[in-house]
């Protein structure tokens, strides 16, 4: 029996059209874009690059020279924060970001704050939502970077970055988004979602690791992290990964035409949370409605994540869980701590996460698996 993979939000499965768009710059087109200075492969290896970019500016709706391509999300959220951080230093060292965001984002404003920057942490609600007047309460004068993801990594919320960016009018503070999570899931307008930095990357929706993108707004200054050559427009210097590049732009032009794929996997998203939560003792993790179309995280009671996630390992299903086993810390889950929620709730977490290639038959027999092992771990449970 074929293996159920409901851990999209780690990796994805690659679109098979992505790989058809991948493979010539393996065996085929294989020189780098630099070398367009030199002979006709460079150049049309750089021509494809160009094109690529044309195609990320068109999905963002923004110029094609405000696209930087990097290796991946971390990159570009280290690049996005500490470049501009750093850059605009003068106007000001104070930073805001959410207690929620993905450690690549928070483990940067540590960083920062090691440089001497201020950084305020908004604490999130239960259901990890942050509010336009939440931001607006940490705002000062000398605020010059505030980074809201779009969509958090482990829960599914959706933030209302439009409203969030409209607090911004008389500040000169500028928003970045990690736009990772929600990449081929919902619209993603820089102009209409106020975005003056972004990071991208779409291994989590069926594109390829070891391509990402920062989006920066026209005329904004940034510095690069690391020094090199000439490529990507002096910030990011370093051989670009052009098979993968070529893969992320061909992603991107699939979400174009994706809405119904969309609506599938939400559809199987709402079935596995409806059957799920016909379980005693189970509760679902952040918000019904506010929520990516892909995200399934469900806590259960009496019954440990660690415990949960490798007896459906053993089953042929593929999930994580916020357990501190399954890290390496000895501390739960610190999204769900910043949620509010108790070391129970946190350590009996189950996240699962769909794709396109989901079926009605895996979410079925994931929750039948699922109700199974968990009513055995909790009938040998000591905790009744």
């Amino acid at each position: 029996m074929k293996r159920i993979y409901l851990d999209n939000a780690a990796s994805s499965r690659l679109d098979d059209d992505v790989l058809k768009a991948m493979l010539p710059y393996f065996t085929e087109m294989y020189a780098i874009p630099s070398s367009q200075f030199s002979h006709q492969d460079g150049i049309e290896v750089n021509d494809a690059i160009e094109d690529a970019r044309d195609a990320v500016a068109d999905y963002l709706h923004v110029k094609s020279s405000e696209i930087i391509f990097t290796s991946g999300e971390t990159e570009s959220n280290n690049l996005a924060i500490k470049g501009y951080a750093r850059a605009n230093a003068s106007k000001g060292k104070h930073l805001i970001t959410a207690t929620s965001e993905h450690r690549s984002v928070l483990n940067t404003f540590k960083v920062l704050e090691k440089e001497g920057f201020k950084v305020t942490y908004i604490e999130v609600d239960e259901y990890g939502h942050i509010t336009p007047e939440d931001v607006k309460a940490a705002l000062r004068e000398d605020t010059i970077l505030i980074s809201i993801a779009l969509v958090n990594h482990e829960v599914g919320t959706i933030q209302p970055l439009k409203e969030i960016s409209g607090q911004l009018e008389d500040y000169q503070a500028v928003l970045h988004s990690n736009l990772t999570y929600g990449a081929g899931y919902l619209s993603l307008d820089m102009g209409d979602l106020g975005l003056s930095l972004a990071s991208l990357s779409t291994d989590k929706t069926n594109g390829p690791k070891g391509a990402g993108v920062v989006f920066i707004k026209d005329k904004l200054k940034i510095n690069r992290l690391f020094e090199g050559n000439f490529n990507e427009g002096y910030i990011r210097p370093g051989m670009v990964n052009v098979p993968a590049v070529m893969g992320l732009a061909a992603s991107v032009k699939m979400f174009q035409n994706n809405s119904g794929d969309i609506e599938r996997i939400g559809k199987l998203r709402d079935r596995m949370i409806e059957k799920l939560l016909k379980m005693e003792n189970t509760v679902l993790n952040g918000p019904a409605v506010e929520r990516v179309a892909n995200n399934v995280n469900i806590s259960f009671f009496r019954a440990e994540g660690e415990s949960i996630a490798l007896h459906l390992d053993m089953k042929g299903i593929s999930v994580v869980t916020g357990s501190a086993c399954f890290s390496q810390s000895l501390e739960p889950n610190y999204v769900m701590m910043a949620m509010g929620f108790s070391h129970e709730r946190a350590h009996g977490s189950i996240r699962a996460t769909l794709s396109k290639y989901t079926t009605e038959d895996d979410i079925d027999r994931a929750v039948d698996a699922m109700s199974e092992v968990v009513q055995k771990l909790r009938d040998i449970s000591p905790i009744k």
